[in-house]
This record gives structure tokens, sequence and C-alpha cells, in this order.
């Protein structure tokens, strides 16, 4: 049997406190007094536990509030990434890039899922969040019950990677709301304005399949927030540290925005981001569009100096072609799009670049909006 070594001396009520939070992970834990030649003395008490438990005990006891359940305070958290989940392995993996960008901006992270009014009739199937009959006979207290049941074993699936080391330890909120996923996604984000929201996304022929109904593509064309999309097949390092970095240019201020959005997530690594601007029709000569790429090139090498920036030369106004010959030449680990809001009528007719690029490649992309 492994030996009992002490990991933290406390006065009684402290050290029965620590015992209960080990004991709820599974760890067994002794109490002895430090006072051995006067016990009715209490100088301390000793929390020992077995030695092969030390590195586990070692991430409660630095992190204790992070392992007690989520005690469902709903007040504002500005400083949250937002992780919408239905449950998937796809938003499995984009929790776990969240909580390793979480981890490194000393910020925690929201799992936000949404459930429908079971009175609504027929078969509900959006993609990427939500699919299941809901003529069910089912009260509307039982499916929120569910949901809330459904949204703890995701989460507490998330915190066992956490006890074992293999994600960063971050503090985890869970929110259960009713409604259509990209409605409750888009209001639940303007009330709470989260710095970020990570979204896992099928792959590009399914997307393909599903253009209209892709909650991704809803929040994308919103244009008015940070949003990193995670493709279900990708392998994803377990830093997420892009090096090759794909920045689509507007070749205005706006860019330089965009370019500091992005500098501020990744402020430690060191990566090539190679600038492009696909014009629109007669906007700019050839010459001029070259010349703008090297001056943004120039200004972002001064002012960005972990990054190593390029301008790549274009030979068609065709943004889709364009994107996959350059992917195919550089292979690329990261898409930046600066995104604008537009209205609804211009979406549905003429969809931005963020929006074409999510149904046509499996790269994580980061849209920003300026």
């Amino acid at each position: 049997m492994s030996r009992y070594i002490t990991v933290a001396i406390h006065t009684y009520e402290k050290a029965l406190a620590l015992r209960s939070l080990l004991e709820s992970e599974g760890i067994s834990v002794e109490l002895n007094n430090v006072n051995l030649e006067v016990p009715g003395f209490s100088s301390g008490v000793r929390v020992r536990i077995p030695e092969s438990d030390l590195p586990l005990a070692l991430r409660i006891i630095e992190n204790k509030e992070l392992f007690r359940a989520d005690n469902g305070d709903d007040s504002v958290d500005n400083h949250s990434l937002l992780v919408p989940v239905d449950l998937s392995e796809k938003s499995f993996k984009a929790a776990c890039v969240a909580a390793e960008i979480a981890s490194r901006k000393q910020q925690s992270i929201t799992l936000l899922y949404s459930y429908m009014d079971p009175y609504i009739s027929g078969n509900v199937s959006f993609t990427d969040v939500v699919s299941y009959e809901t003529n069910l006979p089912l009260t509307r207290e039982a499916i929120e019950a569910e949901a809330y049941k459904l949204i703890n074993n995701f989460a507490e699936r998330f915190r066992s990677l956490m006890k074992k080391g293999e994600i960063p330890v971050i503090k985890i909120k869970t929110k259960v709301v009713e409604g259509v996923p990209e409605d409750a996604i888009i209001e639940y984000a303007k009330i709470e304005m989260p710095p970020l929201i990570v979204m896992g996304t099928r792959c590009a022929a399914q997307k393909g399949r599903d253009m209209i109904g892709s909650v991704s593509a809803e929040v994308l064309d919103e244009g008015r927030f940070t949003v990193l999309t995670v493709p279900e097949p990708v392998e994803i390092e377990k830093s997420f540290q892009p090096e090759n970095i794909l920045f689509m240019s507007n070749l205005d201020q706006d860019d330089i925005l965009a370019m500091d959005a992005l500098y501020r997530l990744f402020p430690a690594g060191s990566a090539k981001v190679s600038i492009i601007h696909i014009p629109k029709k007669k906007r700019l000569s050839e010459l001029s569009t070259d010349k703008a790429i090297r001056r943004l090139s120039d200004y972002c090498s001064n002012n960005f100096s972990h990054f190593h920036f390029v301008s790549v030369p274009i030979a068609t106004d065709n943004s889709e072609k364009e994107f996959v010959k350059l992917n195919e030449k550089y292979k690329f680990d990261l898409v930046v799009v600066p995104n604008r809001h537009r209205n609804a009528f211009s979406r549905l007719f003429n969809p931005g670049l963020a929006h074409k690029i999510l149904f046509h490649s499996d790269i994580p992309m980061l849209v920003i909006p300026v």
C-alpha cells in the first residue's frame, strides 16, 4: 500500500474542510495531531494522504474553489469565455481549446446549453447544436431537468480531465437556456459580452449539406462577437498555439484593430502571419493593393514583435478559389477574418467572407468584429 504523507497543516476546522473536499474526490485522508507530546493542546492538525494521490491532491488544494460544484451564480462575468455545447465530441473539443486559452488569460469558461420548448410539435433539427423529438410525453419541467442533468454530466467529464492534469485547471460555469440555439447564443452574448465565443463545427462536407441551418454561421453573420470556430476533423495540439496564420485583410484601419485582438489572444506565441487581400471588383489596382499590403505588413512588424509578417500576392478575386489554392500551398492552422455587421438582407443574398470560409474549410477560424 502507498505510504501516507503530509500535504497540509491546518487548524482543526480547516483540516476538516480540506478532508471533506479531498474525500469527495476519492482521496483517502488521515488527520493527526501535530503536538504528540501534549495531545490535548493542539498546535495544528496534519492532513495526510497516500503518496500516490499527491499530484491530484495538489491540483485540488491549489484550486479548491474550482473543484466544487457550480453554485448557480447568475452574476455577469465579462471575463468568461463562452462555449455553446450540444454535448457532442466536437463541442467537447471546443471546450478543451477554450480551457487552454482561458488558462493563459486567467479567465473562466461558461458552458451554454439550450433546449427547445416541449410544446413545439414535430421533429426539430438544428445543425451543430440540437436534434431531438419534441412531441414526446414529457412535461416542460422534466425536459428542463434533463437539460440540467446533461450539461452537469458534460461539465463533470470536463472536470475529470482537469483532475488528471490533461487540461489546465480553470473555473467552469454552466448555463441552461430555453430557445432556438442560435438565438439563445446571440441573446446571451449580447448581455454577457464574452471576450471570446468558442464553437465546435462539423466537417466541411457536412456543413455544405446544411448551409441554411448552421448555428455557427448564424452567430458569425451577426458580426458583433469575436468567435473562434474549431472544426471537428482538425487535430488540435494541447496548447493550441497557431504557428501559421492567414490574415484576410480589408486594407483599412480596422485591420489594425483585428491584428491587435489576434496578438492579445496569443501574446506569447511566435507565428508567421500571411496577409492577403481579396479585392472587390474595380476597387483597387493590383499595384496599389500590393503597396498597401506591404505598408500594413511593415506597420505590424514594428508593433507586433512576436509575429513574423509576410504579404502574399493573389491572382483572382474569387475568394473561395483563392483561399483553397493558398491553403493547399501554405497549410494554415488558423484563419483570421475581420468581420463587419451587416443587415439580414445583405447576409442572405451576399454572405460574408467568414460565412464562405466556414463552409469550405476544416481550419480553425478566428472572426473578429470591426
